[in-house]
């Protein structure tokens, strides 16, 4: 007969540094688990809500960081409502996921006019937890690399 023995202190406190190095790995299930969307058409709109962080690729190479939160869209059932912060300058945003699988945002800086547009798809075994894609400027067609990544949930 074997007889259960519990992990050692060592061997959890190893688990958990490896789970700390892995964004995302104590809330995301791993690709190909139930509930694991595979693509953005299998991703609900419930997943999309809730905090964000955002990082823009500028032409120069550098990195732009923002912070998005998402929520239900009052009008537009399907579809989400929220707001990105960056350099202590915020804008509105709303959008779903269109037909294709595409996730479509519509940026505004004065929640009347579009201001920038972000088209992207789900990151491939990512589970719905990241987008990458094209932001567009409205005003100049200027264009940056996106990647918006879910932030875990706090415990």
């Amino acid at each position: 007969m074997t007889t259960f023995r519990p992990p050692s202190l060592a061997a959890l406190l190893a688990a958990a540094a490896l789970c700390v190095g892995v964004a995302g790995c104590a809330t995301a299930p791993p690709a190909g688990t139930p509930g694991c969307p595979t693509s953005t058409d299998d991703v609900p709109v419930q997943a999309l809500y809730g905090g964000w962080d955002a990082l823009f690729t500028q032409p120069s190479g550098a990195i732009e960081a923002a912070s998005v939160n998402f929520r239900p869209h009052p009008e537009y059932p399907g579809s989400v409502r929220g707001e990105i912060m960056r350099r202590a300058a915020g804008a509105q945003l709303a959008g779903d996921i269109d037909d294709d699988g595409v996730f479509t945002l519509d940026e505004s800086q004065d929640g009347r006019t579009i201001s920038a547009v972000w088209s992207g798809r789900m990151t491939r075994g990512s589970c719905g937890r990241e987008f990458k894609g094209t932001w567009r400027n409205a005003a100049d067609d200027a264009t940056l690399s996106f990647v918006l990544t879910k932030k875990a949930k706090a415990p």
